[in-house]
């Protein structure tokens, strides 16, 4: 962090089929060694089967699977008088989204067998199901940060 003033966030140029900021911001994530047209005809193939299968828009599909798996609290270690406490906090809405794509991109890359085309979109269709392993991680982020409620007063 710098100590001597505040980073200018970079702007998020939108993509280029359905002009959406965090889809860009996903498909930078999906990206392995500079391979951004691999990375968008993944993304594409993936949102586009996805929209099929649920039958809605795309962009409402993409937006819908994000904001079943963006958590709302999370917890942080904090460290006080030589005991450690899991102290809850609030997630602000970009961080929200940066776990939520990670999370999605990890689960997906664990299922087993078959491409990534279809094991991305079968775990953004069960996330927008409200279930799959991404979803999961959401809910124990949620349990683990209600558990420690107790601790929500060493908050700083």
């Amino acid at each position: 962090m710098s100590r001597r003033r505040r980073i200018k966030k970079r702007e998020i140029t939108p993509d280029s089929k359905y002009k959406h900021g965090v889809i860009s911001k996903f498909i930078s994530c999906i990206m392995y060694s500079g391979k951004k047209s691999v990375a968008e005809s993944i993304v594409y193939s993936s949102i586009d089967t996805v929209a099929e299968k649920l039958a809605v828009d795309a962009v409402e599909a993409f937006e819908g699977v994000i904001n079943n798996i963006r958590p709302m609290v999370e917890v942080k270690s904090r460290r006080v008088g030589g005991a450690t406490y899991q102290v809850p906090i609030e997630v602000r809405a970009e961080r929200g989204i940066t776990l939520a794509i990670r999370w999605l991109i990890k689960s997906s890359r664990a299922r087993k067998g078959k491409t990534m085309i279809e094991k991305l979109s079968a775990e953004m269709v069960d996330a927008y199901n409200k279930r799959g392993a991404a979803v999961k991680k959401r809910e124990d982020t949620h349990k683990m940060a209600e558990a420690n409620r107790a601790f929500a007063h060493y908050r700083w």
